[in-house]
């Protein structure tokens, strides 16, 4: 027969665009050996497309309806109801009606079958549209079939479709919709499968909802479901519940909701054997399609049939791994307080300056940190470091470790997990001692401002090929800076410092985070400096009105060169620049490269400017760095008063670090 209707047996992996996602997906199924699918065929998307490419009057309502956005729930009601009513008065094409007549011919005019929709947009692992168009169930005869195709093709435009396709960005004129007309079976049971547990994500654990007759009932949420999960063949838990209605197939056509026996309501649907047995097949199908699957089930007369099988879209990606065995893996970016996922320029440019591997996925980047967690001694440092600058992630290591039975664990000595290389986990060794330098931070920083300076200047003459070939290369000079052992020991020095302060002041004297005051104003503390430097910008600023009610309209990044026109604008140009040539290269998430600086987008700075003006007064920020500084000062003094008064204060001092 021509490619207007296929046979599931008959489907390609590349036809998509002819038998949308969910008839794809029943193609797949039913070559999977020892799976089975009941018998069916396929009305491809040529045919609604051959039935409407004609139809003016649906291509003038299509091209309003592209138009529209989300918050135009009226118009979209309106424009869809008008579709719809088009598409199901619509004749279907006469070859289109001899290709179904001659498949159903072949499986039997007699049986009843199920009419279902599949979208090209459907099924698919970036969106499901799950829910979004119609099926019908146990439609017998050829007339009413064909009827029931043309309300699957409507079903395009219901009012929650139309809304999901805008809502992630799908264009309505390219979307098409097949017709799955598959052999009813009459299940005892039936429900859905999830290969992976959709409520902790958990890949390893098997879901299985579970109840009888159609599972229509289950899926629309008019019956409650038992639910068993499986584990490595093991059933680890049971939820029966009292299932008082089940849908089942009248032999004259359509459903019935019916109650269900009391005596067999609060039965467990399946038995220990089946589950087991769901749970195997589930595995194979999973297998097939490479990824956690979304299956619906039926059982007859104590065989499984599947009648659909999806990507979950609602589990967060994971990163390859090289082995099967169980990893934890630890965001970089939430180390770095960066919680937005990164664009894929940053991601590289992120990895280029990494040592070892970084694993990437859902636009993040992590660590893989299993090895450190097998063994204790490294286990122990990882979890101190993780307490003492994100303690909810400590958190979750830990509830990882106390599980007992995720990581293998490993001797004391022993820091890699066989065939698996131990490069790319962060150290958390103490770093190599420093001498007492009193200029080692001014040296530090002198040698990164020649460094920049350096930099600057020699950029300048680079364009195209020759800029990206100079920039790999300089990336390598950059990791030199960014892990220079003697900068990496004097920050790891003051971070150490600070918990030895925190912890033994609390020890001793019960004063809690004590190292937060003491740290207040110190010099050279460059997140402070900017923040100081702005309450500077807006002190410029302040006296010029004129100037302040133009930065409260300003909406364009090139609000400086307009600035020069008002009472004050010189100079409030000058100080806003001058601020950006300091610290023009910050934003916030800047370790994403594709965020846009502040050099790049002003307009971010105006905000904290305006509001600098208006909630502090002329000269705050000098102010608020002494008083930050007495304050420190003043709590410095406090605490050595008080320690001289301990009784065994100087046996104390002389305790090692704990």
């Amino acid at each position: 027969m021509s490619s207007l209707v296929l046979d599931f047996r008959e489907m390609e992996k590349t036809q998509l665009l002819l038998v949308g996602g969910k008839g794809l997906n029943l193609g797949e199924l039913s070559k999977i050996q020892g799976i089975k699918v009941p018998e069916g065929f396929c009305v491809t998307t040529l045919g609604y497309q051959k039935a409407m490419e004609q139809n003016e009057k649906f291509q003038a309502l299509l091209d309003q309806l592209t138009l529209l956005n989300v918050e135009d729930r009226d118009q979209i009601g309106e424009i869809s109801r008008k579709i719809r009513q088009i598409i199901r008065e619509a004749e279907i094409p006469a070859d289109v009606v001899q290709a179904v007549a001659h498949y159903l011919s072949q499986f039997g005019d007699e049986h009843a079958y199920a009419v279902r929709s599949s979208a090209t947009a459907e099924d698919l692992p970036q969106a499901s549209f799950a829910g979004q168009h119609d099926t019908y169930l146990n439609i017998i005869g050829k007339e009413a079939i064909l009827k029931h195709i043309s309300k699957c093709w409507a079903s395009l435009f219901t009012d929650r479709a139309v809304i999901y396709r805008i809502q992630n960005g799908f264009d309505h004129s390219q979307v098409y919709l097949s017709v799955i007309v598959q052999k009813m079976v009459f299940p005892q049971a039936s429900g859905i499968l999830f290969t992976a547990d959709p409520l902790t994500s958990n890949r390893k654990l098997l879901s299985i909802d579970a109840g009888f007759g159609l599972g229509e009932a289950l899926v629309s949420g008019l019956v409650s479901a038992d639910c068993y999960k499986v584990r490595e063949e093991e059933i680890i838990d049971k939820l029966i519940t009292t299932k008082k209605l089940a849908v089942y197939g009248l032999k004259e056509g359509g459903t019935k909701t019916r109650q269900i026996d009391p005596d067999q309501q609060k039965t467990q649907t399946l038995t220990d054997q089946q589950i087991l047995q769901l749970a195997r097949l589930g595995r194979q199908i999973e297998a097939y399609f490479g990824c956690p699957q979304d299956i619906e089930w039926c059982l007859v007369e104590d065989k499984f049939f599947i009648v659909q099988s999806r990507p979950i879209t609602t589990l967060y990606p994971i990163p390859a791994a090289e082995t099967q065995e169980n990893h934890v893996y630890v965001s970089v970016g939430h180390q770095q307080m960066m919680t937005d996922p990164l664009k894929p320029l940053g991601m590289s440019i992120f990895q280029l300056t990494s040592f070892g591997p970084r694993f990437t996925t859902g636009g993040r980047m992590f660590v893989d940190v299993t090895p450190m967690l097998a063994s204790p001694d490294s286990r122990k440092a990882l979890l101190k470091t993780m307490g003492e600058h994100d303690p909810l992630m400590k958190d979750a290591l830990m509830t990882i470790v106390e599980r007992g039975d995720f990581i293998k664990p490993l001797a004391n000595d022993q820091t890699e997990v066989p065939g698996k290389s131990k490069k790319g986990i962060p150290s958390v060794e103490s770093p190599a001692q420093i001498e007492n330098d009193p200029t080692i931070v001014a040296d530090l920083i002198k040698s990164s401002q020649i460094s920049i300076a350096e930099l600057k200047q020699t950029i300048q003459g680079k364009s195209g090929t020759d800029l990206l070939d100079f920039i790999l290369e300089d990336i390598q000079q950059l990791k030199k800076i960014l892990f220079d052992p003697k900068s990496t020991s004097v920050f790891m020095a003051a971070m150490d410092a600070s918990v030895w302060i925190n912890e033994t002041m609390n020890k001793w004297l019960g004063e809690k985070n004590a190292a937060d005051t003491l740290s207040q104003s110190v010099p050279n503390n460059i997140t402070s400096e900017m923040g100081l430097a702005l309450m500077d910008v807006a002190d410029v600023i302040r006296p010029y009105p004129e100037v302040i009610a133009y930065l409260h309209q300003v909406k364009d990044d090139n609000y400086l060169a307009e600035l020069v026109k008002f009472d004050g604008g010189q100079v409030g140009q000058e100080a806003i620049t001058a601020f950006l040539n300091k610290y023009g290269m910050r934003c916030a998430g800047e370790i994403d490269i594709t965020k846009p600086r502040w050099s790049e987008k002003p307009t971010t700075l105006v905000p904290l400017i305006l509001s600098n003006v208006k909630n502090f007064e002329p000269k705050a920020g000098q102010r608020k760095f002494e008083q930050g500084r007495l304050v420190a000062l003043q709590k410095e003094q406090e605490l050595l008063d008080r320690l001289k008064q301990l009784p065994d204060g100087e046996e104390k001092a002389k305790e090692p670090n704990e």
